[in-house]
């Protein structure tokens, strides 16, 4: 199967109401571990990612780095991958579709792709991410892969849960926008009410994730609001290095 045949066999698999749900990898060891689980799909997080290798989220992790990790990832697991590539490491469209054509060199079909402006404050505007978008479009197509962007907004990550009602419809906005960019999915992770949840999958024509922190959850109702994907985030790492440190506490207390 070709990285092409991956990435499309990737997007079929985000059907809203039963979602891809991703039990998010952070090395090849932890991907080989959940494929082995029956996962059809893999994708790293970035927090995850970073801590294994002692450093902070937030492109902390150099570059290159990361990129080994990706490339081993893939070459350990016949499963297409998704990578959690933060703010693409650049700014610039150009600088951006420099770094995606390394990231499509490491067989990875999709990437997390997210609005805040790293290492700086709130997000980027509608029109300059949107820029980025389709900077990160036309490299792919250049590569003739189908690469599936999962464009997340922070807005609900960057806001009080008691405020996040009032940026359901700039969501919204933002989603008809990076649609029209060329993303194929829209991330909404910090949202949990089912209601706003269930109103930006009504509204947004692109595939919807959600995240869920909690790695002993029911997925069903989170499916029912019409996501179409499921990710866990930085909580499969926590659970395994809290596993990890209870067995080294029997031994050593």
């Amino acid at each position: 199967m070709t990285q092409a045949d991956r990435a499309h066999a990737f997007a079929a698999l985000h059907q809203p109401g039963t979602p891809l749900v991703l039990y998010n990898c952070w090395d090849a060891g932890s991907g080989a571990a959940i494929a082995k689980g029956g996962a059809p799909a893999l994708a790293t997080g970035s927090w995850s990612v970073a801590g294994a290798q002692g450093y902070a989220d937030g492109e902390a992790l150099p570059l290159n780095t990361l990129l080994q990790i990706a490339a081993r990832i893939t070459a350990t697991c016949s499963v297409p991958v998704s990578l959690d590539f933060e703010g693409g490491y650049a700014t610039a469209p150009q600088e951006l579709r420099t770094n995606i054509a390394r990231v499509i060199d490491a067989d990875i079909v999709g990437i997390n792709f997210e609005d805040r402006v790293v290492a700086g404050d709130g997000l980027h505007d509608i029109d300059t991410q949107s820029a980025r978008l389709t900077a990160i479009r036309a490299e792919a197509d250049a590569h003739d892969v189908p690469l599936f962007i999962n464009a997340r907004t922070d807005l609900f990550l960057q806001s009080d849960p008691a405020e996040h009602s009032e940026h359901v419809e700039a969501a919204i906005t933002r989603g008809k926008a990076y649609a029209e960019a060329g993303a194929s999915g829209f991330f909404i992770p910090g949202l949990s009410d089912p209601e706003m949840i269930r109103a930006i999958c009504d509204a947004v024509s692109l595939p919807v994730n959600a995240m869920c922190l909690d790695v002993t959850a029911d997925v069903a109702p989170l499916a029912a609001l019409g996501v179409s994907r499921i990710s866990f985030g930085p909580a499969p790492y926590r659970a395994a290095m809290k596993a990890l440190t209870l067995h080294a506490e029997r031994l050593y207390t």
